[in-house]
């Protein structure tokens, strides 16, 4: 079969073989490696700290994405940073790849063990440190999550409103630059980072910011704690983050409002901010992903292009900005306000839009639901969304799109059987299709899920060779031997 082919195809061939064998002997090596010192990781985070068991390696061997499992040779449970670091020294010695490990809630293949090695399962570290009221910050552990954190802080009057839908590591959120329906008030993880703690490869331990310091701004140095946030555990571990606290609003109020086109809800979207209007969240839902919405949650909204929105202030100044919000939507053709007002109905409504997810899945009993996302410059929202479900159309895919739409970032959450691979194929062509528009629209290939596995090539594409030689430079310098969680986000040897 090789012998019948061009010569380009044949080379082709024969590099992806080269390759596929050096990474099957890579982790060949790893686990020789693992073998050897499992003792020593058995001294340092006690005999319930190890795992060799199949079905604990397989479940950290995979997140939320389409991409399968790649478990790691064992899993390590530590306690503490100086378990952590001990872990990571061993490791280093030993020349054994090490990946960091969250609650598995990725959305890029960002946990499998590509080359085997050891995880690092954070959950036993779930400490809340120190809450300081009086500044509006907190320090936590990896093993803490947003839904833990809130719960937490319920009495003092202060919440963190970095919301990505699922109950994610608040550690693993600041790795992956995670964001959701709150970014465009709150800011996502990058805007709400004042420090990390970091084990770096061969156990050294930082502070990305300083030991213990947290100044609400500073303009000392290098920025150390952007640099880890978003490096999804490609230069170190993250063991702390000292994070922004807000002020519970006296009130809340949220809305529903139907539109007649994509165009009049972006349209809407982008009068409202140029308005000054201090809107906590609007999200954007297409016809397909409403109607599916209706089906799951029983809702009965008008299947059209429609936005949730919610307003956070004082008692009056939500009555300004409600009325403002409402004079822009309907001059643009939208629906009356359906109003939210109490607790428990506006509960509702945000449940209803962060089980899009399992509402798009329910619309194929047995198939699998995979999100890509991407994010272009506000003008350029309707015109990429027309043209995404026009191409979902053409390819005969399911794909209802929900977004956060004041920030220019959508979701194709994507329903696939993934026992058809002509279909996992279609899927994987749109996906590439879809960042490669948007990043045609001066976009992104990725507004918060991040680059892992499944994005590296249009990294590439999105910053150009020259930014790929220095990031490449970075994680050099960082981590010389390529251990820690190697081949997420840098395609190696690809320079």
């Amino acid at each position: 079969m090789l012998l019948g082919r061009s010569p380009c195809l044949r080379l082709l061939s024969l590099r992806r073989c080269l390759l596929q064998c050096r990474s099957v002997s890579s982790e060949n090596t790893a686990k020789a490696a693992v073998d050897k010192v499992l003792s020593a990781f058995r001294s340092i985070c006690g005999e319930d700290g190890v795992s060799l068991g199949e079905a604990v390696r397989e479940q950290h061997g995979k997140d939320e994405s389409v991409h399968k499992c790649r478990p790691p040779d064992v899993v390590v449970f530590p306690r503490c940073v100086e378990e952590v670091s001990a872990l990571a020294k061993v490791c280093h010695d030993h020349s054994i790849p090490i990946i960091p490990f969250g609650t598995g809630t990725g959305l890029e293949g960002g946990v499998g063990a590509v080359k085997g090695g050891v995880c690092f399962s954070l959950r036993n570290m779930d400490q809340i440190l120190d809450l300081h009221p009086e500044d509006f910050d907190v320090t936590v552990e990896p093993g803490v999550t947003r839904k833990a954190l809130n719960a937490y802080l319920r009495d003092t009057g202060l919440w963190f409103p970095v919301d990505p839908g699922a109950d994610a590591s608040l550690c693993g959120m600041a790795a992956t630059s995670a964001s959701g329906t709150n970014a465009v008030r709150y800011g996502t993880m990058r805007e709400n980072v004042m420090n990390l703690e970091v084990v770096l490869s061969d156990g050294i331990v930082i502070h990305t910011a300083g030991k213990g310091r947290r100044p609400r701004k500073t303009s000392a140095g290098y920025n150390l704690t952007n640099l880890f946030v978003g490096s999804e555990g490609t230069l170190g571990i993250i063991t702390k983050t000292t994070l922004r606290l807000y002020g519970i609003p006296e009130a809340m109020v949220s809305a529903v409002c139907s539109f007649p086109s994509v165009q009049a809800a972006v349209d809407s979207t982008v009068q409202i901010l140029q308005a000054g209007v201090p809107i906590a969240r609007i999200e954007f839902l297409d016809d397909v992903m409403i109607d599916a919405c209706n089906r799951f949650s029983s809702l009965s909204y008008p299947v059209t292009p429609t936005l949730f929105l919610e307003f956070h202030g004082s008692e009056r100044s939500l009555e300004e900005q409600v009325a403002t919000a409402e004079e822009i939507t309907q001059s643009n053709e939208g629906s009356d306000f359906q109003w939210a007002r109490d607790t428990e109905t506006r509960n509702c409504l945000w449940k209803a839009r962060h089980d899009a997810w399992y509402a798009a899945q329910a619309l194929r009993p047995g198939c699998k639901a995979y999100s890509t996302d991407v994010c272009v410059p506000l003008s350029r929202l309707p015109q990429i969304i027309v043209e995404t479900k026009k191409d979902l159309i053409e390819n005969r895919l399911t794909g209802p799109i929900a977004g956060h739409v004041g920030d220019g970032n959508f979701h194709c959450l994507m329903v696939v059987d993934p026992s058809d691979p002509d279909e996992l194929h279609r899927v994987h062509l749109f996906t590439e299709r879809l960042a490669r528009r948007a990043l045609a629209m001066d976009g992104t290939c990725t507004g918060e899920h991040g680059v892992g596995l499944g994005k590296r090539v249009l990294l590439r594409e999105e910053v150009g060779p020259l930014a790929i030689q220095v990031m490449q430079g970075l994680k050099d310098s960082l981590d010389p031997k390529n251990l820690m969680n190697p081949g997420k986000i840098l395609l190696q040897g690809e320079l």
